[in-house]
């Protein structure tokens, strides 16, 4: 990666996927810890019929290691809002833009096991984490450098699930909606209690 691309800032459109895909330093954390794999978006396709309720295009950019799809809503570019549609009939909306689900990635890599837990059996899946992974810290150090980010400005792992909450809760998740290739709409990823307090 040549430093111009870094310095262009994780916020300049278009920045951040081109490197989630090919940035070493970034593949190895989003791809093989935080299971967010960006390497070959053109090859991303939903299942067929699976589309949004609002008929706003759902488009796939990324996939984790089982297939789910991470997908972008509507039309422009980085900034749109980010859709998680699992292969179990589930789906949610993840962020406000690549920027912050990169952001969600980097603190708590580990988020799919948020739901449902207390905040000690989520410390629990950090440990274990970090006890698989001695160099977890390091990696995503060098990630958030290579996009751009400061690893001492990124958000605590409280803070990036308070916020996950708060648009699973929000307005925008309801324009948000994935339909199956059934016609139903898919349940909701989170529940309705998603979140420890």
């Amino acid at each position: 990666m040549s430093g111009s691309n870094a310095a262009a800032g994780p916020d300049a459109p278009g920045a951040m996927l081109p490197l989630l895909g090919a940035d070493r330093r970034c593949i190895a954390f989003f791809a093989e810890v935080a299971d967010f794999d960006a390497t070959n978006p053109a090859a991303h396709t939903l299942e067929a019929g699976v589309r949004l309720a609002s008929g706003a295009s759902l488009d796939q950019f990324a996939r984790s290691g089982s297939g789910d799809a991470f997908c972008f809503v509507g039309e422009g570019g980085e900034e749109r809002p980010v859709v998680y549609v699992s292969l179990d009939g589930e789906a949610d909306l993840l962020a406000l833009g690549l920027p912050e689900l990169v952001r969600l990635c980097l603190v708590a890599p580990w988020w799919r096991d948020a739901p449902g837990k207390t905040a000690e059996e989520l410390r629990s899946v950090a440990d274990e984490l970090r006890e698989d992974l001695p160099d977890l810290d390091q990696r995503r150090d060098r990630a958030a450098r290579a996009l751009g980010l400061d690893p001492a400005e990124l958000p605590s792992e409280a803070a990036a699930l308070a916020r996950l909450a708060e648009l699973a809760r929000g307005p925008v998740a309801a324009d948000c909606l994935v339909v199956g290739h059934g016609g139903e709409v898919l349940d909701s990823l989170f529940g309705t209690s998603p979140f420890p307090p």
